[in-house]
Protein backbone atom coordinates (compact mmCIF):
# COMPACT_ATOMS: atom_id res chain seq x y z
CA UNK A 1 0.00 0.00 0.00
CA UNK A 2 1.02 3.57 -0.59
CA UNK A 3 2.35 5.23 2.56
CA UNK A 4 1.93 8.80 3.72
CA UNK A 5 4.98 11.01 4.22
CA UNK A 6 3.41 12.44 7.37
CA UNK A 7 3.22 10.97 10.85
CA UNK A 8 -0.04 10.77 12.77
CA UNK A 9 0.38 14.25 14.23
CA UNK A 10 0.72 17.24 11.97
CA UNK A 11 2.83 19.09 14.53
CA UNK A 12 5.62 16.59 13.80
CA UNK A 13 5.71 17.28 10.07
CA UNK A 14 9.16 18.36 8.97
CA UNK A 15 9.82 21.28 6.65
CA UNK A 16 11.38 19.15 3.86
CA UNK A 17 8.20 17.04 3.71
CA UNK A 18 6.01 20.13 3.48
CA UNK A 19 8.20 21.59 0.73
CA UNK A 20 8.15 18.32 -1.21
CA UNK A 21 4.36 18.09 -0.99
CA UNK A 22 4.02 21.72 -2.03
CA UNK A 23 6.26 21.16 -5.05
CA UNK A 24 4.25 18.08 -6.05
CA UNK A 25 1.01 20.03 -5.63
CA UNK A 26 2.22 22.81 -7.92
CA UNK A 27 3.49 20.38 -10.58
CA UNK A 28 0.26 18.36 -10.54
CA UNK A 29 -1.78 21.58 -10.54
CA UNK A 30 0.11 22.70 -13.64
CA UNK A 31 -0.66 19.33 -15.27
CA UNK A 32 -4.35 19.74 -14.47
CA UNK A 33 -4.28 23.26 -15.92
CA UNK A 34 -2.58 21.97 -19.08
CA UNK A 35 -5.20 19.25 -19.49
CA UNK A 36 -7.98 21.81 -19.05
CA UNK A 37 -6.31 24.13 -21.59
CA UNK A 38 -6.16 21.36 -24.21
CA UNK A 39 -9.68 20.00 -23.69
CA UNK A 40 -11.92 23.05 -23.16
CA UNK A 41 -12.25 26.82 -23.32
CA UNK A 42 -10.14 28.65 -20.76
CA UNK A 43 -8.78 31.94 -19.47
CA UNK A 44 -5.28 32.61 -18.22
CA UNK A 45 -6.56 33.47 -14.74
CA UNK A 46 -8.46 30.19 -14.48
CA UNK A 47 -5.39 28.18 -15.49
CA UNK A 48 -3.33 29.99 -12.84
CA UNK A 49 -6.04 29.17 -10.30
CA UNK A 50 -5.94 25.48 -11.20
CA UNK A 51 -2.15 25.46 -10.87
CA UNK A 52 -2.09 27.02 -7.40
CA UNK A 53 -5.28 25.47 -5.99
CA UNK A 54 -3.80 22.07 -4.97
CA UNK A 55 -1.06 23.81 -2.96
CA UNK A 56 -3.66 26.02 -1.29
CA UNK A 57 -5.83 23.01 -0.40
CA UNK A 58 -2.75 21.24 0.96
CA UNK A 59 -2.00 24.24 3.17
CA UNK A 60 -5.54 24.25 4.56
CA UNK A 61 -5.26 20.51 5.27
CA UNK A 62 -2.11 21.07 7.29
CA UNK A 63 -3.58 24.07 9.12
CA UNK A 64 -6.61 22.05 10.30
CA UNK A 65 -4.31 19.30 11.56
CA UNK A 66 -5.27 16.85 8.83
CA UNK A 67 -8.97 16.81 9.79
CA UNK A 68 -10.50 15.63 6.51
CA UNK A 69 -14.08 16.56 7.38
CA UNK A 70 -13.21 20.11 8.39
CA UNK A 71 -10.98 20.73 5.40
CA UNK A 72 -13.54 19.39 2.90
CA UNK A 73 -16.25 21.62 4.40
CA UNK A 74 -14.04 24.73 4.21
CA UNK A 75 -12.65 24.07 0.75
CA UNK A 76 -16.00 23.01 -0.65
CA UNK A 77 -17.35 26.44 0.21
CA UNK A 78 -14.25 28.15 -1.21
CA UNK A 79 -14.38 26.10 -4.40
CA UNK A 80 -17.97 27.12 -5.14
CA UNK A 81 -17.49 30.85 -4.53
CA UNK A 82 -16.42 31.39 -8.13
CA UNK A 83 -19.64 29.93 -9.50
CA UNK A 84 -21.99 32.11 -7.45
CA UNK A 85 -21.35 35.24 -9.54
CA UNK A 86 -20.06 33.84 -12.85
CA UNK A 87 -21.72 30.72 -14.30
CA UNK A 88 -19.18 27.93 -14.68
CA UNK A 89 -19.25 25.12 -17.21
CA UNK A 90 -19.31 21.50 -16.14
CA UNK A 91 -15.69 21.14 -17.28
CA UNK A 92 -14.60 24.06 -15.08
CA UNK A 93 -16.36 22.57 -12.06
CA UNK A 94 -14.70 19.22 -12.79
CA UNK A 95 -11.26 20.84 -13.01
CA UNK A 96 -11.76 22.75 -9.75
CA UNK A 97 -12.75 19.62 -7.83
CA UNK A 98 -9.96 17.65 -9.54
CA UNK A 99 -7.43 20.21 -8.25
CA UNK A 100 -9.02 20.16 -4.80
CA UNK A 101 -8.85 16.35 -4.65
CA UNK A 102 -5.14 16.45 -5.46
CA UNK A 103 -4.61 19.08 -2.78
CA UNK A 104 -6.40 16.88 -0.24
CA UNK A 105 -4.15 13.96 -1.14
CA UNK A 106 -0.90 15.92 -0.92
CA UNK A 107 -2.12 17.61 2.25
CA UNK A 108 -2.32 14.17 3.84
CA UNK A 109 1.14 13.28 2.52
CA UNK A 110 -0.18 10.81 -0.05
CA UNK A 111 1.97 12.12 -2.90
CA UNK A 112 2.26 8.77 -4.69
CA UNK A 113 -1.50 8.40 -4.73
CA UNK A 114 -1.85 12.00 -5.94
CA UNK A 115 0.60 11.44 -8.81
CA UNK A 116 -1.00 8.16 -9.92
CA UNK A 117 -4.52 9.58 -9.67
CA UNK A 118 -3.58 12.71 -11.64
CA UNK A 119 -1.86 10.81 -14.45
CA UNK A 120 -4.74 8.34 -14.82
CA UNK A 121 -7.44 11.02 -14.80
CA UNK A 122 -5.57 13.30 -17.21
CA UNK A 123 -5.21 10.40 -19.65
CA UNK A 124 -8.94 9.66 -19.32
CA UNK A 125 -9.79 13.32 -19.97
CA UNK A 126 -7.67 13.39 -23.13
CA UNK A 127 -9.18 10.12 -24.37
CA UNK A 128 -12.76 11.28 -23.77
CA UNK A 129 -12.02 14.63 -25.44
CA UNK A 130 -10.32 13.35 -28.58
CA UNK A 131 -12.27 10.14 -29.15
CA UNK A 132 -15.51 10.72 -31.13
CA UNK A 133 -17.60 8.97 -28.49
CA UNK A 134 -19.36 12.12 -27.20
CA UNK A 135 -19.01 14.42 -30.21
CA UNK A 136 -21.92 16.78 -30.89
CA UNK A 137 -23.46 16.61 -34.38
CA UNK A 138 -21.66 19.29 -36.42
CA UNK A 139 -24.99 20.22 -38.01
CA UNK A 140 -26.71 20.84 -34.67
CA UNK A 141 -27.65 24.44 -33.86
CA UNK A 142 -29.48 26.46 -31.23
CA UNK A 143 -32.10 28.76 -32.75
CA UNK A 144 -33.79 31.62 -30.88
CA UNK A 145 -36.64 33.43 -32.64
CA UNK A 146 -38.97 36.23 -31.53
CA UNK A 147 -42.45 36.35 -33.10
CA UNK A 148 -45.57 38.51 -32.59
CA UNK A 149 -48.22 37.10 -30.28
CA UNK A 150 -50.76 36.75 -33.12
CA UNK A 151 -48.67 34.07 -34.89
CA UNK A 152 -49.21 30.39 -34.10
CA UNK A 153 -45.75 29.31 -32.93
CA UNK A 154 -46.60 25.61 -33.35
CA UNK A 155 -46.86 25.86 -37.15
CA UNK A 156 -45.43 29.23 -38.24
CA UNK A 157 -42.02 27.84 -39.28
CA UNK A 158 -43.12 24.32 -40.23
CA UNK A 159 -42.49 24.70 -43.97
CA UNK A 160 -39.10 26.34 -43.41
CA UNK A 161 -37.96 23.59 -41.06
CA UNK A 162 -39.10 20.91 -43.49
CA UNK A 163 -36.91 22.47 -46.19
CA UNK A 164 -33.75 23.29 -44.21
CA UNK A 165 -33.61 20.85 -41.29
CA UNK A 166 -33.79 17.15 -40.60
CA UNK A 167 -34.70 17.42 -36.94
CA UNK A 168 -36.35 20.15 -34.85
CA UNK A 169 -37.14 20.30 -31.16
CA UNK A 170 -38.93 23.23 -29.57
CA UNK A 171 -37.34 23.40 -26.10
CA UNK A 172 -38.78 26.58 -24.62
CA UNK A 173 -41.49 29.16 -25.23
CA UNK A 174 -41.78 32.34 -23.17
CA UNK A 175 -43.54 35.67 -23.47
CA UNK A 176 -41.60 38.92 -23.52
CA UNK A 177 -42.32 42.64 -23.92
CA UNK A 178 -45.39 42.56 -21.62
CA UNK A 179 -46.77 39.50 -23.39
CA UNK A 180 -46.85 41.05 -26.86
CA UNK A 181 -44.10 38.77 -28.19
CA UNK A 182 -43.16 35.11 -27.99
CA UNK A 183 -39.54 34.00 -27.70
CA UNK A 184 -39.04 30.50 -29.14
CA UNK A 185 -35.96 28.40 -28.43
CA UNK A 186 -35.27 25.47 -30.76
CA UNK A 187 -32.60 22.82 -30.99
CA UNK A 188 -32.31 21.97 -34.68
CA UNK A 189 -30.20 19.73 -36.90
CA UNK A 190 -29.57 21.26 -40.30
CA UNK A 191 -29.91 19.27 -43.48
CA UNK A 192 -26.55 18.63 -45.14
CA UNK A 193 -27.42 20.86 -48.10
CA UNK A 194 -29.02 23.61 -46.01
CA UNK A 195 -27.95 27.23 -46.48
CA UNK A 196 -28.04 28.93 -43.07
CA UNK A 197 -28.44 32.45 -44.48
CA UNK A 198 -31.36 31.44 -46.69
CA UNK A 199 -33.06 29.79 -43.71
CA UNK A 200 -32.57 32.88 -41.52
CA UNK A 201 -33.89 35.16 -44.29
CA UNK A 202 -37.00 32.98 -44.61
CA UNK A 203 -37.53 33.11 -40.83
CA UNK A 204 -37.13 36.92 -40.80
CA UNK A 205 -39.84 37.24 -43.44
CA UNK A 206 -42.16 35.13 -41.29
CA UNK A 207 -41.50 36.94 -38.00
CA UNK A 208 -41.53 40.49 -39.37
CA UNK A 209 -37.76 40.98 -39.09
CA UNK A 210 -37.76 40.58 -35.31
CA UNK A 211 -34.82 39.07 -33.42
CA UNK A 212 -33.36 35.80 -34.77
CA UNK A 213 -30.24 34.17 -33.31
CA UNK A 214 -28.49 31.00 -34.49
CA UNK A 215 -25.60 29.52 -32.51
CA UNK A 216 -23.60 26.33 -31.99
CA UNK A 217 -24.42 24.20 -28.93
CA UNK A 218 -21.19 24.80 -26.99
CA UNK A 219 -20.44 23.10 -23.68
CA UNK A 220 -22.35 24.71 -20.84
CA UNK A 221 -24.72 26.53 -23.19
CA UNK A 222 -28.27 26.71 -21.98
CA UNK A 223 -31.12 28.00 -24.07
Amino acid sequence: MLKSLFSDTVSQIELPSILLCTLVSLVLGALIAYAHKKTSKYSKNFLITLTVLPALVQTVMIMVNGNLGTSVAILGAFGLVRFRSIPGTSKEILSVFFAMAIGLATGMGEIYYAIIFTVILVIVLFLLHYLPLFNVDSQERLLKVVIPEDLDYTTVFQEIFQEYTKNVQLEQVKTINMGSLFELNYRITLAKTANEKEMLDAIRIKNGNLKVMLSHPLEGTEI
